[in-house]
């Protein structure tokens, strides 16, 4: 494979990334389906047109639960530290009940997501994500991602595996 084939190659799954997360939320914010039912519709309704094969499709499935995963457990993070914060004395009552039901409800949705996918949070040389920041397990290495990219090896050592923060 030269390497403008594979540079098109590239492209095409980055594309094709981008398509999957961007109609996986349009059907999730309709709000009939779960997450796996939407990025299932999504794969599916982007196969039929013809634009990527089922294992193409498949393979990039993995990293966009992936990469939900994640948010997910940064919003958690986020809930928590929202709970630890707000003092009751100081809320209305009604106001910390509404905070409460939709951080709890966002909560729980997103904890589902992440404790399904919690296996597939390691981040591979060749695999595409989005942007943040990835940190080499071998050395502790940054790389900041600006965009959706295919990952690289670890500029520093080489090496191929990463964790993901943004």
């Amino acid at each position: 494979m030269t390497e403008q084939e594979h540079n098109k190659d590239e492209q095409q799954e980055i594309g094709f990334y981008e398509k999957l997360t961007k109609r996986t939320a349009e059907i999730l914010e309709e709000g009939k389906k779960t997450f796996d039912e939407s990025l299932k519709k999504a794969g599916e309704e982007l196969n039929s047109a013809g634009e990527f094969s089922s294992e193409q499709a498949e393979k990039i499935k993995v990293w966009v639960r992936r990469d939900f995963a994640l948010m997910g457990q940064h919003a958690e993070k986020a809930r928590d530290s929202f709970k630890k914060a707000v003092e009751p004395h100081r809320v209305a009552a009604g106001a910390k009940s509404l905070f409460w039901s939709v951080l709890s409800s966002t909560a729980e949705t997103l904890s589902d997501w992440a404790a399904k996918t919690e296996k597939n949070l390691e981040y591979k040389t060749g695999e595409v994500t989005s942007p943040g920041t990835l940190t080499c397990k071998m050395c502790e290495a940054e790389m900041h991602l600006k965009s959706n990219v295919r990952i690289p090896p670890c500029p520093k050592c080489h090496a191929t595996l990463f964790r993901k923060s943004y």
